[in-house]
């Protein structure tokens, strides 16, 4: 005899299933977003995204079409002797969102490497039970984005890893 599963379950997995869709087309997006915003109408000022930061900026803004509660730079606990903070944290969807920019001198090989300790220390943070690495990649330097991101993306006892690399 199974217990049957009490129905919040089934809806908390849900909420967080929608919400990785959301993201994920937020993500799948974003690039032309960032393109038309280079289109001003009579040259105004735009936001330029140069750097890491300035992903973090744009995408935080786009987050609020569809999400109420986003915490920006949320600590993680202590590992290893080293603390850290997470980019944005969806304390009701359990998941945290961790944001990167290539550059030069950070391409495929120093991204994975920041991924997989990121991977490794977000795993204890109370309000993650998925991690989503969103890497922007405008200027292609990841040359295999697709192997990089199957061989990061995971789903583990209960702690999901979902890498999208996007130019």
């Amino acid at each position: 005899y199974e217990a049957p599963v009490p129905r919040d379950i089934f809806e908390e997995e849900k909420k967080s299933v929608d919400a990785l869709v959301t993201i994920r087309n937020t993500c799948d997006k974003f690039h032309r977003v960032v393109k038309q915003l280079r289109s001003r109408y009579s040259d105004r000022n735009t936001l330029d995204v140069n750097d890491e930061y300035d992903v973090q900026d744009l995408l935080h803004s786009l987050l609020h079409l569809d999400f109420e509660d986003i915490r920006a730079e949320d600590w993680v606990p202590s590992n290893a002797g080293k603390s850290t903070r997470v980019d944005f944290v969806l304390k009701n969807e359990k998941i945290i969102i961790e944001v990167k920019k290539t550059r030069r001198g950070l391409a495929a090989k120093e991204v994975s490497s920041q991924l997989i300790e990121d991977i490794h220390r977000y795993q204890s943070h109370p309000d993650c039970k998925t991690l989503v690495c969103f890497v922007y990649d405008p200027e292609e330097r990841i040359s295999n984005p697709r192997g990089i991101e199957r061989d990061l993306s995971k789903d583990e006892d209960g702690f999901k890893v979902k890498v999208w690399i996007r130019p």
